[in-house]
Formats: structure tokens, sequence, C-alpha cells
């Protein structure tokens, strides 16, 4: 248990947390959320003690094992694989007096640190941290680099792996998701749900909260609350609270509206069913959102572009990648620290980019995702074949490099002056205050922001310039929550083409109606949405362990040609008596299975019914909404079976083994 008691926390004159209580309990998923600088990761320094409360106390059990993310790591000559086995604190401790018990010929400790091992899971550590660093996005040939090959965000990832491989009795993790790819963040996700310790994570991605969270800890006004359930769970019962306390709702209808105008945007282009229930899903949080949105710094929007052609642009056998150049990590498009030479990331793509489309891009990091988004960008030139942009084209283009190109010595008003030397102070500083530069934050020197406030001051530039096509790489890093719901909104009601990539599953579904995956140099459409990606990635997921297992037992010595293959009276009577043990497994398999091919059904009818676009006529509104609400509760369903059927798999396969 952790238990804050009267809690304040003061950084210099600045009052982080005032007289704030909270009790977490062993066991629970604490999602701690709150703007950025309310003082989140301060909390967590207090709970390790780097800090001490200025006043009260913090409660926190003796002999705690507590496992964090390592924010750097040294160039080391040790292996990926054996530096994140190192992560296990419990064993390596164990492996140091082994050594000292050999050292000192000590046989009777000896075999007792052995038997201490084997609890410990050394036996199996080196499986587990070979099936971390899959699924953090590492290649088998990748395991045995030494460390110091690795770029700065994959040294994060094998920090992250360290942390995940500690049996702790508490993980504390600080934006876990920043510099992930999507694939990586549904692994995580999937991994704390089934952490048996307690865990507090801090994090701006709600989708990430809702899927293992079963508490939400909000810093509010230097106070902490905390609510129970997930993020959804959170939403509903903040928004309640704001709707009782406040009777004006000016700027909720306000959001609404913008919410209104992205229903009225898609109302009609619902002619694919997954397409359609993305969108549905993706609205119904809005509103929600709406009403927790009505507290929030930010509102703004992106101006009304001017007129564009119908082809924004064309990409024509086209060869992506690198030509006599070095990368550094920040690309997100590989591992390594450097490309030398030529090396072509992506090949013969074709494809349009067309007025009005919406597009998220898929696929692990290293793929070529932003190789893609800068090739449109201009700021690679193709290896061979064309990218044509249409006449007229306007691009705003964000990602975490081009934070960068902002002058540390300069404040935000001056880089707007730069884009127009004729605006009027006044309009200036009333459009940067909807970005939340209010007063005379307008002035404050770019060098002295945080990254949040850098990468608003990096979208409300691109706002200003009324781009008709938007290429956004991981726009929300740095972003608190607020930030990313206003840029939601925004991106909801604007009305030029734009191509995303990020690791917040709600952004996507709220924004993006088409899907394009960049796997293994190739960038194709995917048919379906964001649950069929997740199943994509499971089933290869399956297919590399189902791999793997089968290589394990070819490389297996054959049995000797004396072994008799005579089957006992006795070994009959097991082999029978196994698989009566199986049985009722395999039949809740079964039984599991017939429930969601049933549901998965009748999603079917519902999905069709909504690809009518008759059903979004006034007339039908009492039917659109009743369907609305059978699919959210069939697909909550759906998501507990589909949960069920993977951890029965699991104990079948692990039954079958022994």
């Amino acid at each position: 248990m952790i238990a804050l008691q009267d809690l304040t926390i003061m950084r210099g004159t600045k009052v982080l947390i005032e007289g704030a209580s909270a009790t977490i309990l062993q066991g629970q998923k604490v999602g701690i959320i709150g703007r950025n600088g309310c003082g989140k990761s301060t909390l967590f320094a207090a709970i390790q003690g780097e800090l001490s409360p200025d006043l009260g106390t913090i409660g926190i059990p003796k002999n705690l094992k507590i496992a964090t993310v390592a924010q750097k790591t040294p160039a080391l000559a040790t292996s990926a694989i054996d530096y994140v086995m190192e992560g296990d604190k419990t064993v390596a401790g164990l492996l140091k007096r082994r050594a000292e018990a050999y050292a000192a010929n000590a046989g009777e400790k000896i075999a007792l640190l052995e038997d201490e091992l084997g609890v410990a899971g050394y036996w199996t550590l080196k499986a587990r941290a070979g099936s971390l660093l899959f699924g953090l996005g590492f290649g088998p040939e990748e395991l045995e680099k030494p460390v110091a090959e690795f770029s700065g965000g994959w040294r994060m990832r094998l920090n992250l792996a360290q942390a995940l491989i500690y049996q702790s009795d508490l993980l504390l993790l600080d934006e876990p998701t920043n510099h992930l790819d999507l694939d990586t963040v549904l692994f995580l996700q999937n991994f704390l749900k089934n952490y048996e310790g307690t865990l507090l994570c801090i994090s701006h991605d709600r989708d990430f909260l809702d899927s293992f969270a079963d508490h939400i800890l909000h810093f509010e006004e230097h106070k902490v609350v905390l609510y129970p359930g997930n993020y959804s769970a959170y939403e509903r019962i903040r928004a309640e609270r704001i709707r009782a306390q406040k009777a004006a709702r000016k700027k909720e209808e306000a959001i609404l509206a913008h919410m209104q105008s992205f229903v009225e945007r898609f109302r009609y282009k619902a002619t694919k069913a997954k397409q359609a229930q993305s969108l549905i899903k993706a609205m119904e949080r809005m509103q929600l959102t709406a009403v927790t949105q009505e507290e929030s710094p930010f509102s703004f929007s992106f101006p009304e572009p001017e007129r564009t052609p119908q082809v924004i642009a064309s990409l024509k056998d086209l060869n992506a990648g690198y030509q006599g150049q070095s990368l550094d990590d920040s690309a997100n498009d590989g591992p390594l620290l450097h490309h030398s030479g030529t090396e072509v990331v992506l090949s013969q793509v074709n494809l349009e980019l067309l007025s009005g489309d919406r597009i998220a891009l898929l696929g692990k990091n290293g793929q070529g995702k932003s190789t893609l988004i800068k090739t449109l960008v201009g700021e690679l030139k193709p290896l061979s074949g064309e990218v044509v942009i249409g006449k007229g084209i306007k691009i705003g283009y964000f990602a975490q490099h081009e934070l960068e190109s902002l002058n540390e010595d300069q404040d935000a008003i001056w880089h707007l002056y730069r884009l127009n030397p004729d605006a009027k102070e006044k309009d200036l500083r009333s459009f940067l205050g909807s970005f939340a530069f209010s007063g005379d934050k307008v002035f404050d020197k770019v060098g002295t922001m945080s990254g949040g406030e850098q990468a608003r001051l990096a979208l409300a530039l691109i706002a200003y310039q009324k781009p008709n096509l938007l290429l956004l790489d991981e726009p929300t890093n740095h972003l608190d929550l607020e930030m990313r719901e206003a840029l939601s909104v925004a991106l909801a009601s604007y009305s030029g083409a734009l191509v995303l990539v990020s690791h917040d599953r709600h952004l996507v579904e709220a924004i993006a109606d088409k899907l394009w995956l960049v796997d293994s140099g190739k960038v194709s459409e995917f048919s379906g949405d964001l649950n069929d990606y997740q199943e994509y990635l499971l089933r290869k997921a399956r297919e590399f362990r189902e791999a793997q297992q089968a290589a394990a037992q070819a490389a297996a010595p054959a049995p000797s040609a004396s072994v008799s293959s005579y089957k006992t009276k006795e070994q009959k009577q097991l082999e029978a008596q196994k698989r009566a043990a199986l049985r009722p497994l395999k039949l809740k398999i079964e039984a599991n299975e017939k429930k969601m091919a049933t549901i998965e059904s009748r999603l079917a009818t519902i999905d069709e019914r909504m690809a009518d676009a008759s059903l979004y006529e006034d007339s039908n509104k009492g039917e659109l909404e009743q369907l609305i609400l059978e699919r959210a509760e069939l697909n909550g369903q759906k998501d507990t079976l589909e949960e069920e059927w993977l951890a029965l798999n699991d104990e079948l396969e692990a039954a079958q083994a022994n």
C-alpha cells in the first residue's frame, strides 16, 4: 500500500502538490494524468526517496522491490539480451552471491543458491528477455548486438525491457509510450494487463490507459483525486461532476459544434463497415470528451485552406530511402545509429493521396513511415521513381526534429511575425492565446520552454499558414491529455488532407478514415480498422512463436534408434489422464469461440445497416442511437471474450507442454 497523507511538495517558490491525500492498494494499476508541469514526475521522485516532501508523508512498505526505466544508457559493449537480463535485480543479486560462494568453495551454500535461482526464474530468464525484446520491436539478429550500436530511441526500449523483466512489487512508468510505434504500444499494454504488482503509470495516451488501468489519479489544482476505473470511467465520472457544478456551458457547446462538423463531414461516407464503426466509436467518445474539455485552456482550429486539386500527391514506382547520408535515431526508421551509402527503405510504391484523404500510417518503427513522410515533404529525394505534388499544395509538416528549427533565443510572437511581418500584435497574441500562450507567455524564449510548449508553438506556426496538406509525424509526443484532445477536435474539423503517424490509438481512431500499412519495404492500403490490425499483429506474433518452436524441434537430436516406441500400460493410462485433464479447457475454448462467432455475426449485420446512408436521415435517429449502443456493448463483450480466449490458449499450450 502507498499512502499519501497531506502531501505538499514545492520546487523553489512554486507549489506543485499541496495537502494531497490518496491511498493506492497493493496490485492496483493506476494511470496518472494531469497537465504538463503539475508534479507527476516529482511524485515519482518522492516515492523513490529522491526528494523529501515539504509537508506530509508518503507511506511505503519496507523492502519494496521497485522497477523504473533508466533515463540514460551508456555506450556498452554488453549485448542487448544480456543488458536486459541484468534488469532482474533479484537474479543479479543471487548470481553475485553464488559467485562468492564458488570462490569460497562453499558447496552447501552453492546448492541453496541454485535452488533460489530456480525459484527466481533464472533458468527461463533468457527466454523471457528474448520475448520482451521481440515484443518491443527488436529482430532476432539484434539480440546479440552490443548496446553501443543502438541509437538513443532504441536504447530507451532496452531500458524499458530492463524494467519490465524485473519481477517487481511496484512498477513506475513515466510516459512509456513516447517514441514507441503503435505495434509496440499494443504489446506493452498487453504486458501491463498481466503485470501482477502495483503499477503507477504517467501517460497522456487515453487508449493505452484504458487497456489496463483500474484507477486514475488526476492532478487537479495542486491536489490529487483518485477515480475508480480506467480512463473512460474517469472521464464519465468527471464529466458528471462538471455538469453538476456548472450551469453555463458555452465552451462545451462550441466544442460540441466541432464534433457535429466532424459527424456531418463523414455522415454519408460510411461506405465501408469497418470505417463506419471506427467513426461511430470516435464520435461516441468525443461527445464525452467535450464536457471534460470545458476546463481546458486549449481551443484552436486549423483555418480553412484555399482551394486544392483533387490529386494532392501521386507516387509512381517510388523507391525511397537514403543516399550518402547519415541518419540519427530520431527518424524512427531503424535501430542503427547511421545509414551509409544507399539504403532503399521503401520500394515500388504506387499510391495516390486525394483531396480530403485522412490517412494513418501503420507499421513498426524501422519500416519506413517517417521515410515516406520525409519524401512527401521533399526532405528526402526519391532514389528512383517520382513524387508529384499537386499545384497549389501548401504543406504543414510536424515532426519531432522540426522543433529544432525553432530559434531558442526568440519568443513565440517573433516566430509568427517572421511568417507575417505586417500582422498586428493584437491579432497574433489572440491567435497564440488559443494555444495557451496568453499574456506575457508570448514573450517567453523558446529555450526556456518545455517540450510540450515547444510542440504547441510548432503546431501554432503550422495552423497559421493555412496548409491544405498536413503531414504529422508523432504530433502528440510531449503533449498532455488536454492538448491532445484539443488537437483531436481541431483535426476533426480540418477540411484538408492529412497523413498521420501516431502511437496514440484514440487520435488515429478519431481522425483517420483510411489506413496504410508500411511493412517489409512496401506501402499498401490496410482493409480494416485498428481492432483488425491488433488481430493481425497477434497473428504475426503467434506465427513467430510457432516458427521458433519448429526450429527448436528441428534442431533437437533425433531419438536413439534403440529406444523402443512401445508404450506400457502405465504410459497409456497417463496419456489418457492428460487428455481427460485437457478436455475441460478445450470445451471452454470451443464455447468461447461459439460466443465470439455469434457476436461477430450480429456485428456484421449492424455494420451492414450502418453502411446504409438512409440510416443517417433524421427519421432514423432513434434506430441509429440504438445500434450505436448495441455495437458498443457487443464490442465490449467481444474484447472480453478475446482476452479470455488468449488466456485459455496459453493455459492449454502450457498444459500440453508438461
